[in-house]
């Protein structure tokens, strides 16, 4: 290898540097200006007005909007893994019609579109008017009325909880089934109980699978929660549609929630980052470098003379 082709870093690790072709260049350049194009048009648009988007971007009903679309995916999301966990059990159960049941969940939520769901459960009374509980073929003890349970709210949840479950539980059961039966076999042969082996020997090597996956059902979530402006919930997108079907600034309203979407989806994303690089620590001989390492060891790598051949550095 040509020693112009590699270089010591600071931390005496050698780096490789790659031949760059001219056509590169050529089509590095045309990126760049493409890009440089598309964000001109879009910061000099006067129809975006920005005096606008930073009008209502900390209006009270936009951020209670936020705030409950944050609310409505941490508890759909913690109903859906919950549901998941449990399904994924019944697949990988040994009883039949437990595998039967869990697969048919499965197959229903998961081939029918998430905003039919939602509409469905925001109907449910047209179903059921009534809602009984009591003694099966015998005296009915609660009778509750459909319309006073299934609320906005309620029938987001629903549908948000329900369809989230049937994708983690593919999720999960994917994770555990990605660990080698051996390791369930030593176990076993330790004497440990079935709970055990799943919390002290499974789970913990089938997190490095399920949560890369899981982080990005949590961002699907968030984006998700706005079908449910169709039951007329306040959250984020409704909340913008309130305002600017009152002032008619459609366009400058659609970029404040886009960009709280945005927002929370980078904090989402910074947390995935976190929690994927905590349960690798078991598989991975190096582990990556955190965003501050990287922008650490680039300022050191910049201030730092790199060692000359044959001579001292």
């Amino acid at each position: 290898m040509s020693t112009d082709l590699k270089a010591l870093d600071v931390d005496g690790d050698v780096r490789v540097k790659h031949r760059q072709h001219p056509v590169w260049w050529v089509v590095t350049g045309l990126v760049v200006l493409a890009a440089l194009g598309a964000a001109n048009i879009f910061i000099t648009n006067p129809n975006l007005d920005w005096g606008v988007v930073g009008e209502y971007f900390f209006s009270p009903q936009i951020l209670r909007g936020l705030w409950l679309t944050i609310v409505l995916t941490v508890l759909s999301m913690a109903a859906g893994i919950s549901i998941g966990v449990v399904a994924a059990l019944m697949r990988l159960s040994p009883i039949r019609i437990l595998r039967w049941v869990a697969w048919f969940y499965v197959w229903f939520f998961r081939g029918t579109p998430l905003l039919v769901q939602i509409i469905f459960w925001f109907n449910l009374a047209a179903l059921l008017p009534e809602i009984s509980i009591g003694v099966p073929f015998g005296p009915t003890l609660v009778e509750l009325d459909v319309n006073d349970v299934v609320t906005p709210f309620t029938a987001a949840l629903l549908g948000l909880a329900l369809n989230e479950g049937a994708y983690m539980s593919e999720i999960i059961r994917g994770g555990i089934q990605s660990v080698d039966g051996g390791q369930d076999e030593a176990a076993r042969a330790l004497g440990m109980t079935g709970g055990r082996r799943m919390r002290r020997v499974v789970l913990p090597q089938a997190m490095r699978v399920i949560i890369p996956p899981t982080g990005n059902q949590v961002i699907s979530m968030l984006k998700s929660s706005s079908l449910v402006s169709v039951t007329s919930l306040p959250e984020l997108l409704y909340s913008a549609q309130l305002v600017y079907q009152r002032t008619f600034e459609t366009i400058p309203l659609l970029v404040v929630a886009s960009l709280w979407y945005l927002i929370v989806t980078t904090l989402l994303t910074i947390g995935q980052y976190y929690i994927e690089r905590h349960f690798a620590r078991g598989s991975l001989r190096h582990q990556p470098q955190t965003p501050v390492q990287i922008f650490t060891s680039g300022i050191r790598r910049l201030v730092s003379t790199p060692p000359q051949k044959g001579g001292r550095p």
